[in-house]
């Protein structure tokens, strides 16, 4: 029944968003707000995002009393944005009622109230008796759109602009004492200056038709140089090669000669055909038609 109740509650509760799903806002609950005692500090109870709201106490505890005796209950919290209480919840137990008694509430808060509102909670006893297991939790809901600049999509969201620092470039940098700047500002003598890179032309250009002359007297010297060698070879290969016939000495010899006539002499002249042969020539082509013929099958 609690359950069912706490869940319309918070349904009760739900007001209506067009955010998407990243930043819609979600709900919650802290955990027992009393399991050290009667008295306890929201900030240890509570957590800490922006824009969250409390929306509901839940509450339960077991009354110790006589019968006879009249006691009232308060669960509250304290206004920490001033005076009095933020929240107050009274149970009255008259006389008559069982000591012994379990008690279970589900208070909606409406409108929701900011965080920081809420200060120190307690439950306070007025009367002949006291409580025994109290469990005093604390529904909330957190808008992560509390700050428009959580989200570009969220409703009051500004580009950022970032800020850019003034520098002063003359601190940096000063072109007056600039080594290059000074060299480019000077006076020059115009007419010098042509005569001067004439002459360095010219001079550049002597040295680059030494240079191409030296580099042909080299490679003649090596063309002469290599046509001297093959020359020098073949006139030690030749001046060898003459050396070798001179010392060679030859005999002479006489071959007999004549016609050799074929002593052999057939006395039939009809050569009989090997059948032996022609037997096996035709088991091959028998064997062989046979092979082709079995493709075919």
């Amino acid at each position: 029944m609690l359950k069912r109740l706490l869940l319309m509650v918070v349904w009760g509760c739900l007001p209506s968003y067009s955010y998407s799903d990243s930043i819609a806002p979600y709900f919650g609950t802290t955990g027992n707000a009393a399991v050290g005692g009667n008295t306890w500090s929201m900030d240890g109870v509570l957590p800490v995002p922006p824009g969250l709201d409390i929306n509901g106490v839940i509450y339960n505890y077991t009354i110790q009393k006589n019968v006879d005796d009249s006691v009232n209950v308060h669960v509250q919290n304290e206004n920490a944005a001033g005076t009095g209480y933020i929240f107050r919840e009274t149970d009255e137990w008259k006389p008559g009622s069982l000591g012994g008694t379990e008690i279970r509430k589900v208070v909606p808060v409406i409108p929701n109230i900011p965080r920081a509102s809420w200060g120190t909670g307690s439950i306070e006893v007025e009367g002949p008796g006291s409580v025994k297991d109290p469990n005093v939790v604390y529904m909330y809901k957190v808008d992560p759109c509390y700050d428009p600049q959580f989200d570009p999509n969220c409703p009051g969201y500004k580009i950022p602009i970032p800020e850019i620092p003034e520098v002063d470039v003359s601190s940096i940098y000063d072109a007056t004492k600039d080594e290059n700047v000074n060299l480019a500002t000077e006076e020059t003598n115009t007419d010098q200056y042509e005569e001067e890179k004439i002459a360095e032309n010219e001079n550049e250009e002597d040295e680059e038709e030494k240079k191409e002359m030296r580099l042909e007297a080299a490679l003649a010297a090596v063309d002469n140089s290599e046509m001297f060698a093959q020359s020098f070879a073949q006139s030690q290969i030749l001046a060898a090669m003459n050396k070798a016939v001179n010392i060679t000495s030859y005999n002479s010899a006489t071959i007999s000669g004549g016609v050799y006539k074929e002593s052999i002499v057939l006395k039939d002249r009809k050569i009989e055909d090997n059948k032996k042969g022609l037997r096996n020539g035709l088991a091959q082509q028998l064997l062989h038609e046979k092979m082709v013929q079995s493709q075919y099958n």
